[in-house]
């Protein structure tokens, strides 16, 4: 098998893999965390150097994250826990814009990825409890020891002092040693002090997400929940502009044949988003709904190629124009991402009226 067989074939694990993670949500992103720390070792090995492997790594990190914040919409029961993985997920997207633009390693441990353990961190109490046992408080205090005391540590090592952890493993002897003992006492730390002190578990193993709630499972009722509650111009689209919008740019500085500034591409993916936004308002007023995802992607898509047709006629066709390939990229990029978010806010935003109409009644 050749070098850029293998290449391809990892970029597309890539992107199939975090499309797991709205079903299963542990397994999938430990799955894909595992493929990001050996793709770089699996590339060595067929002997093939991709360049600007740091950005292409930062853009699939970005991918697979993504995916995992929209499966947060869909999935959480806690509301708070939403708020600090929303703050947590566009933190470190800012910053890594901020990398792909200045190059400064620096930047990537000042925004740490502390998102994507805290996704496992949240996911893996709802495995044994009820996430709902827990307060803001508790989760605030759970990214602030991930950050500090995970990712702070973590970035440095990778992005500061550029170590690779095969190479450390190969070139000292000791590390390995030191790193199974470690990993020994941290498992035996968990097992006889943190165990014991844990209350009883609601329910046995969950790997498999939970049944979305009754009243928004259902894509007319979303459709419905859309129809009521959404204007073209509102936060959701605010969101959804700066979610799609800062990971094309961060794709755009990774394709080669991107030649348009990052400013072009973020105002003409926002012009796209608002556009989808008002065909989607119209649809759900009409009460067009798809409770398969892969019928309302195959829309979507059929829909966003329709508008780039369009534009690509009506519009002058300067020096700004992307390549066809990179077109298509984006398009699907934009699809995949808009499906999934139309699919799963609302669902978070009915969970978080639900949680303050109940807070409300407990009052009065």
């Amino acid at each position: 098998m050749s070098a850029e067989v293998v290449f391809w074939c990892v970029v597309l694990a890539r992107f199939a893999l975090p499309l797991l993670i709205p079903s299963f949500p542990l397994p999938a992103i430990l799955a894909c965390l595992l493929l990001d720390g050996v793709d770089q070792t699996i590339f060595q090995a067929f002997g093939y150097d991709p360049p600007f492997y740091q950005s292409y790594d930062k853009a699939m990190d970005v991918f697979y994250l993504s995916v995992a914040y929209l499966a947060s919409l869909r999935n959480w029961t806690n509301p708070s826990a939403v708020r600090v993985s929303r703050f947590l997920f566009f933190y470190r997207q800012v910053g890594v814009v901020a990398f792909e633009l200045t190059g400064a390693r620096f930047l990537l441990m000042l925004f740490p990825n502390t998102f994507e353990y805290f996704f496992i961190a949240y996911e893996g109490v709802r495995t044994r409890r009820n996430p709902l046992r827990y307060s803001l408080r508790f989760w605030v205090l759970v990214a602030a020891a991930i950050w500090i005391f995970v990712k702070l540590p973590q970035e440095y090592w990778i992005h500061i002092a550029q170590l690779d952890l095969t190479d450390t493993i190969r070139d000292v002897s000791w590390f390995l040693p030191v790193l199974v003992v470690a990993g020994l006492a941290l498992l035996a730390i968990v097992y006889f002090v943190v165990r014991p002190r844990l209350s009883p578990a609601d329910w046995s193993w969950r790997f498999r997400a939970d049944p979305l709630p009754e009243g928004i499972g259902e894509a007319r009722e979303r459709a419905a929940y859309q129809a009521a509650h959404r204007k073209v111009f509102d936060s959701t689209t605010l969101e959804k502009t700066f979610l799609i919008g800062l990971i094309s740019v961060i794709f755009g500085e990774v394709l080669p044949g991107v030649q348009t500034s990052n400013v072009r591409l973020f105002l003409g993916i926002a012009v796209f988003v608002v556009v989808n936004a008002a065909i989607g308002l119209w649809a759900a007023k009409r009460g067009y709904s798809w409770n398969s995802a892969a019928v309302s992607f195959g829309v979507v898509l059929a829909t966003n190629v329709v508008l780039v047709v369009l534009a690509d006629v009506l519009l002058a066709r300067g020096s700004g124009r992307l390549a066809l390939t990179d077109t298509l990229f984006f398009v699907f990029l934009f699809s995949v991402l808009t499906t999934l978010y139309d699919r799963y806010r609302p669902i978070a935003d009915y969970r978080a009226a639900a949680g303050g109409l109940s807070v409300r009644s407990r009052g009065q």
